[in-house]
C-alpha cells in the first residue's frame, strides 16, 4: 500500500498582498481533499463511487477571488460561534456585548470577517496512516465583538479509512461563547441537485426557528412532521410540504437534537446515501447537534468549480452547539472561560452503501 501524502500551491494573494496556500491530501486509496489555509476551506474532496469512478463531491470555487467574495461558507471553518446569535448580542457575566450584524438584524458564523475570512498559520504533517494539516490562529479580543484573545487550532488530517477527521481546541484569556464547526457543501452525486439523496439523522428532536431562524427555545418533536429523518429519507420527499418551519427556512435549514449514546462521545449523527453513484457520506462528531442545511439560497446561475451550482445543489451538516445558546438558559452553554480547553472532534467518512 502506498503512503498517504500531502504537497502544496499557491491559491493567489489577498488583496493585501498575502499568499493563501491549497494544500493537497493524498490518501494510500488514492481520495484526495485539497484545503487552503485561507478559511480552511475544504476546497476539493474526491471519492469512488460503487464502480470506482472519483468524482469531487465538495462544493466550492477553483480561485480565491471567489472565497473573499459571497462564498456561502463554502467548505469554510465557521468561528468563532457557528449559525446565528440574534440581533447580535448577548450578556456574559453581567457585560453586554454587541456583535457584527450580517445576516438580517443577526450574526451569522463569526461575522462578516468570520474565521473564514482569516488567513490561517499553516504547517503539514503525514503519518503511516494519514495525511495532516494544522492551522492555527489567534482571535484578537474584540473582533467582530468577541471578547478575550482566543487561540484557535484546527488539526485536517485525511486518513487511509477515507475519513477526513477535523479537530478543534481552542483557549481564552477571558470569557467568551465558542462554537467551531466545518461548512462543507457536498453532492455525492457530484452534479444536479441533492433532492434524492436519502438522509438519516438519528434525532428525535429539533429547535424551531422564528422567521429570522432564531431559535425559540423550544425541543420539539421531530415525530409525525418532516424532520423526522430517523428512518432513511430522500431529502426531497417532504421539503416542499405546508409546514411553518419550512417557510421559515425556505427547506431545512435546522438544528436537530441528537440522540447518543453518551455526551460527548465521537459517534455518527448523519448518514447520507446518493443511490445512483452509491457514494455515502457519514458525519461523525462530539456536538450535541447537527444542523442540516439544504441549499435553500444557492441560486440559479451561480458559478462555482467547471459548473453552475443550481437551487439545492448541495447540502450541509453542521456539527455544533445549538444556534443562539448565549441567549438561551436552556440549551448546553458555549462559555469558554481561561484555565479551559475547548476541544471537539468531527469527521467526514466517505465510502460506498450495501
Amino acid at each position: 500500500m502506498s503512503q498517504a501524502t500531502i504537497t502544496e500551491s499557491s491559491f493567489g494573494h489577498l488583496p493585501d498582498g498575502r499568499e493563501a496556500t491549497l494544500f493537497t491530501l493524498t490518501n494510500a486509496h488514492g481520495m484526495i481533499a485539497k484545503i487552503s489555509n485561507l478559511g480552511g476551506v475544504i476546497a476539493e474532496l474526491h471519492a469512488p463511487d460503487r464502480d470506482g469512478a472519483m468524482a469531487d463531491v465538495a462544493l466550492g470555487f477553483d480561485n480565491l477571488a471567489d472565497y473573499l467574495g459571497e462564498s456561502h461558507y463554502f467548505g469554510a471553518l465557521i468561528g468563532r460561534y457557528g449559525n446565528r446569535i440574534a440581533g447580535g448580542r448577548f450578556t456574559l457575566d453581567g457585560e453586554a456585548y454587541q456583535l457584527d450584524v450580517n445576516n438580517g438584524a443577526n450574526h451569522l458564523h463569526g461575522g462578516s470577517e468570520g474565521f473564514h475570512r482569516r488567513l490561517w498559520d499553516a504547517e503539514t504533517f503525514a503519518t503511516p496512516k494519514s495525511a495532516g494539516l494544522i492551522l492555527s490562529y489567534l482571535s484578537a479580543d474584540g473582533e467582530q465583538g468577541y471578547p478575550g484573545n482566543l487561540e484557535v487550532t484546527v488539526i485536517y488530517e485525511l486518513r487511509n479509512d477515507n475519513e477526513l477527521r477535523i479537530a478543534f481546541h481552542a483557549i481564552t484569556d477571558k470569557a467568551t461563547p465558542v462554537n467551531l464547526t466545518n461548512h462543507a457543501y457536498f453532492n455525492l452525486a457530484g452534479k444536479g441537485d441533492i433532492l434524492s439523496h436519502e438522509l438519516t439523522i438519528p434525532a428525535d428532536a429539533y429547535t424551531p426557528v422564528d422567521g429570522g431562524l432564531i431559535p425559540t427555545g423550544e425541543l420539539a418533536p421531530v415525530a409525525g412532521t418532516p424532520f423526522d429523518f430517523r428512518a432513511p429519507q430522500a431529502i426531497g420527499a417532504r421539503i416542499a410540504q405546508e409546514h411553518e418551519q419550512l417557510r421559515h427556512g425556505s427547506g431545512y435549514d435546522h438544528n436537530f437534537v441528537l440522540s447518543k449514546s453518551q455526551s460527548g462521545a465521537l459517534e455518527v449523527v448523519a448518514r447520507v446515501v446518493d443511490p445512483a453513484s452509491g457514494r455515502m457520506l457519514e458525519v461523525l462528531s462530539q456536538e450535541p447537534g447537527v444542523q442540516f442545511y439544504s441549499g435553500n439560497f444557492l441560486h440559479d446561475g451561480m458559478r462555482g468549480k467547471g459548473r453552475i451550482y443550481g437551487h439545492r445543489s448541495g447540502f450541509c451538516l453542521e456539527p455544533q452547539h445549538y444556534p443562539d445558546s448565549p441567549n438561551q438558559p436552556g440549551f448546553p452553554s458555549t462559555v469558554l472561560r481561561p484555565g479551559e480547553e475547548y476541544t471537539t472532534v468531527m469527521a467526514y467518512r466517505l465510502g460506498v452503501a450495501d
